[in-house]
């Protein structure tokens, strides 16, 4: 049995015609860009986040951007010199740090629990929660920062799908990749908030900066109305298929933790979840990646280098090399998780590893 980490092929297969069609219907309009399956995604999107307002862009790297320049001239104003401090976890893709440094933000890198969620009870002028492998940040938010001043915004690229898409910060960026739950076949991303102001700052932002009485700084950040008409064939199924992931995990928690097997979603932390990795927590890690692609299983490891050990943030504020992070980064694998995958290949990988690590 051959089992690839990723399923697209698999989803292409089943939404093909549809996929198809609505590409022929935005394409014979002659419009491509900033039209009407564009406004009705983002109205989808909106909706669906429990927001007000949602602008697609590019990734979810330009969301972060925006939201990176936008609340950097809220905090730093008449404050000319100042360089304000933002928190960001150890465990997250570089673009959520990157965003931030580029902005010229003070970065503070936050070491984190047993789930690789951040820990942190100090004050910053922002907090950015990261719900990696698609956990729910709602317990973090409510034990840590609301009894603080500082504002909380989410990178919800893993978990926006997590909590019936209950918004807790003041705005988030989603994205689109093609490897996560709700796809795009190539780049995309939105910001949600309920926000007035980032919303038009964020229009003006992907369009260079034009428009509004005043002018900013900005970039050519936009989804094309073929991208939003192909995902809003997506958006009819995603409650399906997230209900598919989560039977699958649902599984083999109990399977993998009757074995002794440490998963990174169990009993403590599973409501909610918008299970967009499923993650084990191993010894000898690398033997058993060699010991599953034998048997035809694809893994993945993500996060191998947590953001404190990487060169480009050896200046900021950071923990130390025997935090929880950097021990747990040398643990984690990363099994394949989609709706597309049969019974008999979900017991099949979960048989596997028991066998291969008893």
């Amino acid at each position: 049995m051959e089992i690839k980490f990723f399923g697209l092929d698999r989803q292409y297969e089943n939404l093909k015609e549809e996929i198809l069609d609505s590409t022929h219907n935005v394409l014979r309009t002659g419009i491509v860009m900033d039209g009407c399956y564009t406004q009705e995604f983002e109205s989808w999107l909106a909706e669906k986040n429990n927001s007000k307002y949602a602008v697609t862009v590019h990734s979810g790297t330009s969301a972060l951007e925006i939201q990176a320049a936008y609340y950097k001239k809220q905090v730093v104003i008449d404050q000319n010199d100042y360089a304000p401090t933002v928190a960001i976890p150890a465990i997250t893709f570089p673009a959520t740090a990157n965003a931030f440094a580029r902005a010229g933000w003070h970065l503070h890198i936050l070491d984190c629990d047993q789930y690789g969620l951040s820990i942190a009870d100090e004050y910053y002028d922002l907090v950015v929660l990261v719900g990696i492998f698609g956990h729910s940040v709602e317990k973090l938010y409510d034990n840590h920062w609301t009894t603080t001043a500082c504002t909380v915004i989410e990178d919800a690229a893993q978990h926006w799908l997590s909590n019936d898409c209950r918004r807790l910060g003041k705005s988030a960026s989603i994205s689109f990749d093609p490897t996560k739950n709700l796809g795009n076949y190539g780049n995309g991303g939105a910001l949600v908030t309920d926000d007035s102001n980032l919303h038009n700052f964020a229009l003006r932002w992907r369009n260079h900066g034009k428009g509004g009485a005043t002018t900013n700084t900005g970039s050519n950040s936009r989804m094309s109305e073929v991208d939003c008409a192909q995902m809003l064939v997506k958006t009819k199924y995603i409650d399906k298929w997230q209900k598919r992931r989560a039977e699958i995990s649902d599984y083999w928690i109990e399977k993998l933790n009757a074995a002794g097997i440490r998963t990174l979603i169990d009993n403590n932390n599973y409501t909610g979840h918008a299970y967009h990795k499923f993650v084990i927590s191993v010894d000898n890690r690398n033997k058993l990646i060699s010991k599953l692609k034998n048997c035809g299983i694809e893994t993945k490891v993500h996060y191998n280098t947590p953001l404190h050990e990487m060169q480009c943030f050896m200046n900021t504020t950071k923990p130390d090399l025997l935090c929880n992070a950097s021990s747990l980064c040398r643990r984690l694998l990363s099994l394949p998780i989609y709706p597309e995958l049969s019974d008999s290949e979900v017991e099949y990988i979960a048989d596997t590893i028991t066998k291969e690590i008893a």
